[in-house]
């Protein structure tokens, strides 16, 4: 009876894995039909402004809020990592072309880090150390490739900015005013981690083959780099400059619509309302965007609910976290293509924390396919 057992067939996944478990964590939870994201029991929308980015960085990678000890340690271990080596500095200058996407700069740099961090045995690399040094590193080198490509001086890690601050400071080279600051450490903190999203479940997947950290972030960042996870905040940015004024707004959208093309900033695999992390990003968005932009974007968003909701009426349509992202990113200083590379700033935090956890009670992942080709071919 158990060998007939063991030969049941395997039970087919939904297209995606959509609703299907992959994996125990303490981690994060959705809620998707009450629009809520808990990170270790704190609800999301509880955080910004009253924790620290790396605060909450800490929480997701231990499981507890730190202490004004731990915090201060762990503020301390990532300005110590924040400078990048001067071969890889040269490397930026030298061998990247200034026409370059950002992403794919970032992706290809964190090979370039394992490589010259190599050791006989790449698993020996302690995990949280790796993991310290490359989220302090991120903004580093995108901050220090803008400034390439703009032919101007790249500027050091200031250690007296925290790692949002610091982060503005160098792309700018001035340090940020506390009010963009605090918005964009709001922005990091909701975006650092979202459950079994697809770049998170890329990294868990690599790391259960025991590979080493890098090759795990590395599969992280392309997938993060599709415009189906993360790429879309710089698409809701161009649909603003190309609708213009507010009376072109649903003109805009149905002629976008009639064309089957996609409303970008709307709807969401797992929320059934609205992305509770859009709600904070919308707060900020209307204090710190320009006035007239932040009108058209909250025009554009009650007339795409509209419409969208009367093609879809069994679901509602509400804007995903890319849509006051935009406009965030744009009023702090953040250059368009530097959009999603700066959501990697933040999720590669919740990435390791996802790594972490796997590698605690890992076991591979080898789903398995049905084949539906031709049967018994011959030549």
């Amino acid at each position: 009876m158990a060998s007939q057992a063991s030969k049941q067939p395997a039970l087919r996944a939904p297209p995606g894995l959509e609703g299907v478990i992959v994996a125990d964590t303490m981690i994060s939870k959705i809620d998707g039909i009450g629009g809520k994201l808990i990170y270790r029991g704190y609800n999301v929308q509880d955080l910004p402004g009253k924790a620290s980015f790396e605060a909450v960085a800490y929480l997701l990678w231990t499981g507890h809020m730190p202490n004004e000890e731990e915090l201060l340690i762990f503020k301390r271990n990532l300005k110590r990592h924040r400078k990048i080596s001067e071969k890889l500095v040269m490397f930026l200058k030298e061998a990247v072309p200034k026409s370059a996407e950002p992403f794919v700069v970032l992706r290809t740099a964190v090979s370039y880090l394992q490589m010259v961090r190599s050791k006989e045995n790449p698993r020996d690399d302690p995990v949280l150390e790796n993991g310290t040094a490359l989220g302090a590193q991120f903004p580093t080198i995108l901050a220090y490739f803008h400034r390439i490509r703009k032919n101007k001086e790249i500027v050091e890690p200031n250690p007296d900015l925290d790692h949002a601050a610091n982060y503005l400071y160098m792309l700018s080279g001035k340090e940020p005013s506390e009010e963009n600051a605090k918005a964009l450490d709001s922005y990091l903190i909701l975006l650092a981690d979202h459950g079994m999203n697809a770049s998170t479940f890329s990294a868990r997947v690599t790391i259960s083959t025991l590979t080493d950290l890098y090759s795990a972030i590395v599969a992280a960042i392309g997938t993060l780099k599709g415009p189906l996870h993360g790429g879309a905040p710089s698409q809701v940015w161009e649909m603003l400059e190309s609708i213009g004024e507010e009376e072109l707004v649903e003109t805009w959208l149905l002629d976008r619509l009639a064309r089957n093309e996609r409303i970008m900033g709307f709807g969401h695999r797992i929320y059934r309302t609205e992305d509770p992390r859009s709600k904070v990003l919308k707060g900020i968005a209307s204090k710190i965007s320009d006035p007239k932009t932040f009108a058209l974007a909250n025009t554009v968003e009650e007339v795409a609910r509209r419409i969208l909701q009367q093609r879809h009426p069994e679901r509602p349509l509400d804007t995903n976290v890319e849509f006051y992202s935009s406009l965030v990113l744009n009023a702090v200083g953040i250059p368009t293509d530097l959009f999603t590379p700066t959501f990697a700033c933040s999720r590669v935090f919740g990435w390791i924390a996802q790594i972490l956890e796997q590698l605690e009670n890992n076991r591979i992942f080898r789903p398995t396919t049905e084949y539906v080709g031709p049967p018994n071919l011959s030549l």
